[in-house]
């Protein structure tokens, strides 16, 4: 973007007559591989990955895990998210006093456990509209500024994601990504960076719970959802990424990976795996069962029982490393991504 460009106001309102945005939102528990995919389609022309919208006011004021752009500045001077972040902001309010404002406002409205009512009860208190003004004025502000058609957000909080439909101007939709819980417990048992260590049962809990908020929100849009496991997208990522964007509207033509290879430049994700700040050629590994030697037994146990009866409905083997085909939720999954 250039200097000039930067310095004109930004538009936050939807032009007459324009298309909707759409919004690639990624659904399912941390760990599930959302930061790769959502770099790899911010290569895409006019797709934006925002990484976490949900956090952006929490980390800019210091309040969350950290506090860092995908470009390596602080939140508050890159120069996106520095003129993204004082729009809401009530004239004479501190940025530390508005970020405690949304982030009660999240609490109240749309954490995983008001997923159904939101999805049942919309836009239902003067709260959540609040909420639901900030992040539409939020994202067309977003799009504005970097002349994005496609907003990838991978923040995968369900109560978030059920919101999305009521936006003005916004069309959603829906990624639900699944990952075996037991590499999902090892990953969560390992310190990197500013992401702390959670025990397999607790890991599996919440991979529980997430997952099945993120079913019912594909249950209720089925039209604009899809199923994905981070083991087939590793298992064809070419095909897995020109899936999503047909599944979205976009040219599959613009599909940045060749084989298992994607030269990944710069972005501004907001929060997410520290991998996120990794650039320059990436080769997307072809297996992820590591656990079955990095993951204690009693960890593994607690993983697979924690995850029963969803770890069966997804596809997968107790004694395995390959998924079989799952009973899907939504629509079918992209052919392309070589389930089984």
């Amino acid at each position: 973007m250039s200097q000039s460009s930067q310095e004109h106001a930004i538009n936050t309102s939807e032009p007459p007559g324009a298309s909707p945005l759409r919004i690639l939102c990624i659904t399912g528990w941390c760990r599930n591989g959302s930061t790769i995919i959502g770099n790899i389609l911010n290569e895409v022309p006019e797709f934006f990955h925002v990484g976490e919208m949900h956090f952006l006011w929490k980390n800019s004021a210091g309040r969350g895990a950290n506090s860092s752009c995908g470009c390596g500045r602080p939140l508050t001077e890159c120069h996106i998210w520095s003129r993204i972040l004082p729009l809401d902001r009530p004239p004479g309010v501190s940025a530390e006093a508005h970020a405690d404002t949304v982030i009660r406002r999240q609490l109240a409205c749309v954490r995983t456990r008001h997923t159904w009512r939101v999805l049942g009860r919309g836009p239902h208190s003067a709260e959540i509209r609040e909420h639901a003004a900030l992040m539409t004025r939020t994202y067309h502000a977003v799009a504005a500024l970097t002349g994005a058609r496609v907003l990838v957000d991978t923040t995968k909080i369900p109560g978030e994601a059920a919101l999305l439909p009521h936006l003005e101007g916004v069309t959603p939709y829906y990624v639900h990504l699944v990952r075996d819980p037991r590499a999902v417990a090892q990953s969560w048992s390992r310190e990197k960076q500013y992401c702390y260590v959670m025990s397999s049962r607790k890991s599996t809990a919440y991979w529980h719970g997430f997952n099945v908020a993120s079913r019912a929100i594909l249950r209720r849009h089925p039209e604009r959802s899809t199923f994905l496991r981070y083991e087939d997208f590793i298992a064809d990522p070419a095909g897995t990424i020109g899936a999503l964007l047909r599944f979205c509207g976009a040219d599959p033509a613009a599909n940045p990976v060749r084989g298992r290879t994607v030269e990944l430049h710069t972005n501004h994700t907001v929060t997410g795996n520290p991998d996120r700040f990794n650039t320059g050629t990436t080769v997307i590994r072809n297996r992820d069962d590591s656990w079955r030697t990095g993951l204690p037994v009693p960890a593994r146990l607690a993983a697979t029982t924690l995850s029963w009866p969803l770890f069966r409905r997804y596809g997968y083997e107790y004694g395995g490393t390959l998924p079989i085909g799952p009973r899907r939720s939504g629509t079918a999954p992209p052919r392309a991504t070589g389930e089984r």
